[in-house]
This record gives C-alpha cells, sequence and structure tokens, in this order.
C-alpha cells in the first residue's frame, strides 16, 4: 500500500475546540453572516468585495491588513460590505510550489499539516475576534471543510475544483454563500451544472458517513477569465459575456441569480494593477444594463499591503503567490467604488 499515515487520526471536534468562536465575537459573526446572505439573496442592494491576500502566508501580515480593512469598511458600510480572503491553502498544477498555510503554517520550516490546521483555525479567529471583519476561504480539500466552517463566512471553489462531484456536493451542504468559478477553459456550462448540484440535496459519503444535504440556495457565480489552448488569457467580465451568464441563469432557473466579478487571474492575466480598470469597466456596464446591474453584485479583488509579488518572504505584506494590490491602492479603489456607487 502506498499510503502511510505520519499522524494520529484528527479528532475533528477537539479541533474545532480550538479557536472557537464565542459570546460577542460569535454574535457579531452571525450578525454579518446574516446580512452577507440578505445580500446574495438581493435583499440588501450594498455591493460586495471578498478582498484580501492571493495566499495568507503571514500571520502578522495578514492581520494587519485586516486591521486597516476593518477601519476602511467601517468608512463605507452603507454601499460596501467586504468579506477578507483569508486563504490558507493554495491549488497547485502541478504540486510544487507554496502549497498555503494549511500545509507550510511556518514558510521557512517544512510542511506540517497537522500544526497548519492550528495555525489556520487561529488565523480566522484572530481576524475576527479583533477586527470585527468575517472572512473567506478556498475549499481545496472539501473533506477539511468540518475543520473550519464555523469560522468561515463565504467559500470559494475554484477553477480546478467546480467540474469535481466531491466539491459540488459538499457545496450542497455548506450554509454559507459559495462562490464557483468557472474553469480554466472558459466553459459556463460547466460552472453552471456545479451550481445546480450545489444547489439541490444531494446524498453521499463523506468523511465516513452517508449524508444527505439540503442543498445551498447561496451558491453563485464567479467569473475568473479563462485560457485558450495557445496559453493565453480570454477575459469573461466584459459586456456581452455577462449577458450571457445571466441568460443561462435564467435558462436554469437557478435561485438568487448573483455574479461576482474575479478582478485577477485570466480576467487580468495576472497583472494586478489591471483589477483597477476592470473594476471600473464593470461598473460603467452596470450603470449602463438594468440586468447587469441587478446581477453583477460583487468583485473578488487580490490585494496585500504592497504591490506585486517576491518568490521569497523577504518584504513583509508582500504576496509570494499571486501579484496583489498594494494598501496605498486598494484603499484608493475602495474610495472610488464607493464614490462611483454614490452617483
Amino acid at each position: 500500500m502506498s499510503f502511510k499515515a505520519v499522524s494520529k487520526k484528527i479528532n475533528i471536534e477537539e479541533v474545532r475546540h480550538l479557536s472557537k468562536l464565542t459570546g460577542n465575537s460569535l454574535a457579531k459573526k452571525e450578525a454579518r453572516d446574516r446580512e452577507l446572505e440578505a445580500i446574495i439573496k438581493g435583499e440588501d442592494d450594498r455591493l460586495l468585495l471578498v478582498i484580501g491576500p492571493c495566499s495568507s502566508d503571514n500571520e502578522e501580515a495578514v492581520l494587519e491588513y485586516a486591521h486597516r480593512l476593518a477601519k476602511l469598511q467601517k468608512e463605507v458600510q452603507d454601499r460596501i460590505f467586504m468579506v477578507m480572503r483569508v486563504y490558507t491553502a493554495k491549488p497547485r498544477t502541478n504540486g510544487d510550489g507554496y502549497k498555503g498555510m494549511m500545509h507550510q503554517p511556518d514558510t521557512e520550516a517544512a510542511p506540517s499539516l497537522i500544526n497548519g490546521i492550528k495555525a489556520v483555525r487561529n488565523l480566522h479567529y484572530r481576524v475576527i475576534t479583533e477586527t470585527g471583519i468575517t472572512t473567506a476561504d478556498e475549499m481545496l480539500y472539501p473533506e477539511n471543510l468540518p475543520l473550519v466552517d464555523d469560522l468561515v463566512s463565504y467559500i470559494a471553489i475554484g477553477a480546478r475544483s467546480v467540474e469535481d462531484q466531491q466539491h459540488r456536493f459538499v457545496a450542497s451542504g455548506i450554509d454559507v454563500p459559495t462562490g464557483m468559478k468557472n474553469p480554466t477553459s472558459g466553459n459556463l456550462n460547466i460552472m453552471f451544472n456545479g451550481i445546480y448540484a450545489a444547489q439541490n440535496k444531494q446524498s453521499f459519503l463523506f468523511n465516513g458517513e452517508e449524508v444527505e444535504t439540503s442543498g445551498n440556495p447561496l451558491a453563485h457565480v464567479i467569473l475568473r477569465g479563462a485560457v485558450n489552448e495557445y496559453g493565453k488569457n480570454i477575459p469573461n467580465y466584459y459586456y456581452d459575456n455577462i449577458i450571457d451568464t445571466i441568460d443561462q441563469y435564467e435558462e436554469m432557473g437557478l435561485k438568487y441569480p448573483f455574479i461576482v466579478v474575479d478582478t485577477n487571474h485570466d480576467n487580468s492575466g495576472k497583472n494586478y494593477l489591471e483589477q483597477v480598470r476592470i473594476v471600473r469597466q464593470t461598473l460603467i456596464n452596470r450603470d449602463w444594463n438594468d440586468r447587469i446591474h441587478q446581477a453583477v453584485r460583487g468583485f473578488m479583488i487580490e490585494s496585500y499591503l504592497e504591490d506585486g509579488r517576491q518568490n521569497e518572504p523577504e518584504v513583509f505584506g508582500k504576496s509570494i503567490t499571486d501579484p496583489c494590490l498594494g494598501w496605498d491602492n486598494t484603499e484608493k479603489l475602495i474610495h472610488e467604488i464607493y464614490e462611483t456607487l454614490g452617483k
């Protein structure tokens, strides 16, 4: 047999007891979760921003960013609702490279998944309890969901996972908004089939048990661009792309049509400054067409303390994965969004 256990079997309840929300912090999170649900359902017309570092590689840098974001959230809270990206597991096409805090809680030490689980819970907990901002994470490993689902307010399912049946079925049991990205091929049918599966009841085996889910009506679209056969990025946030996406929502009769535009990845070609232009163009399209205005109500933005990226964690608050907008550009962009929404 090629599998070798290198730790004791994880006791999920013991892990969940670590960094558990209680009292005022739990009440605040639940209140913000209700606000976010109302936004997805169209009962609250604020714009959603899922914003933060590409990967949460450094606890103190992430917390510094969270404190700044929380202060900014108070300034724009009547028009913008922000959930912070605290992404702790990174997909790797060929298995190489930094795989996130879940794998490697200390970027200068060897991988340690047991310590990584504790670090991930602690980070989400500290962001919530110390700043009041609630958090988003990517569900890269569905079997790990019970280790963090009580702390996370928004779940993303990535371009490489959206076609996987386990991801789709587990998403049908998640009780918070779950954004599902189009695959790297750009095939919207794959994404919409995933959303359909997530919004409906499912029965399957999960973590050694037969389970039934009630369906997740808050599952929705994230448009992240595509890659053609020659490796060139193909954006899909343009006017016609949005109309096609809305049409498909309506044809399939899915609940709560809600579109998030991912401003980085293949929409920007990972040119982080392009995120500003993509937001501007999308806001113009919202003003031009009422259907787009009603459907496109969120942006996913990769942002950290410093502009760009680095190969090694030398500069505090600079991404070691995809390039991000630095804080100064982030703050300007959010204020610009706020002013645009007020016109």
